[in-house]
């Protein structure tokens, strides 16, 4: 008698059943982040509220950058890289907090646009106390133009939007430039740091004024003529 052979085990049968370590992890923080989110929202707190909170504590890292002096610069810059890591958790629950109270406004997410280019401001001017008390004026200039770079970034998107709908393209946004920054500070690397912001930033600039230039010369729709021909 021929017996029919037993079928090979799959590849999915090889594998453990329960996900892998990191996705459990990943599963707890998000449950804690919704734990939180719910208890912000039954507290009826207003989100501009936490956004405002963020730049709070964007300027406490920014007086511990300007504080800091050659003896204490390692540790000084390593507490306001981890005061900039919490400063991310107000940006990350108070659009959440908005959805969640059924409060999305067009002005939540206009204040939350300006208070973010004040953060970002903020830790740079901690880092321009820091280079002009310690005489060091290239830096103070670097940083300045940092500062200048990061705004106009944010800026370009947005009057390139008010120009062509969407301008999404380049790399160095406000996540990048949040990464480079608490890097630099954890690891007493902020001068190479500002480097690379400063390049990057400026890169990103000139990609949307050149993709914005490209789109705004398209030919006008067939509505756009509609209206100006009425």
């Amino acid at each position: 008698m021929v017996t029919a052979a037993s079928p090979a085990p799959s590849a999915s049968a090889n594998k453990p059943s329960n996900h892998s370590w990191t996705s459990a992890f990943g599963r707890a923080c998000g449950v804690l982040l919704d734990t939180i989110v719910r208890w912000l929202a039954l507290s009826r707190i207003n989100p501009n509220v936490l956004t405002f909170m963020g730049l709070v504590v964007n300027t406490w890292a920014a007086i511990l950058f300007g504080s800091a002096t050659a003896l204490t610069q390692r540790r000084m810059f390593f507490y306001a890289g981890l005061v900039i890591i919490g400063s991310g958790f107000f940006d990350l629950v108070d659009g959440q907090v908005a959805r969640a109270t059924n409060r999305v406004t067009r002005f939540g997410a206009f204040f939350d646009s300006v208070v973010d280019r004040y953060s970002d401001a903020s830790q740079f001017l901690g880092l321009l106390v820091f280079y002009t008390r310690g005489d060091r004026s290239f830096y103070v200039v670097l940083t300045a133009f940092v500062m200048v770079s990061a705004i106009m970034v944010s800026y370009t998107r947005a009057r390139a939007e008010s120009l062509i709908g969407s301008c999404r393209v380049g790399f160095m946004e406000r996540p990048e430039r949040l990464v480079l920054v608490i890097l630099g500070a954890l690891f007493n690397r902020m001068a190479p740091v500002l480097w690379v912001i400063a390049v990057l930033s400026t890169i990103t600039v000139i990609h949307r004024m050149r993709y914005t230039w490209t789109r705004t010369q398209d030919p006008p729709t067939a509505a756009a003529k509609t209206g100006q021909a009425a």
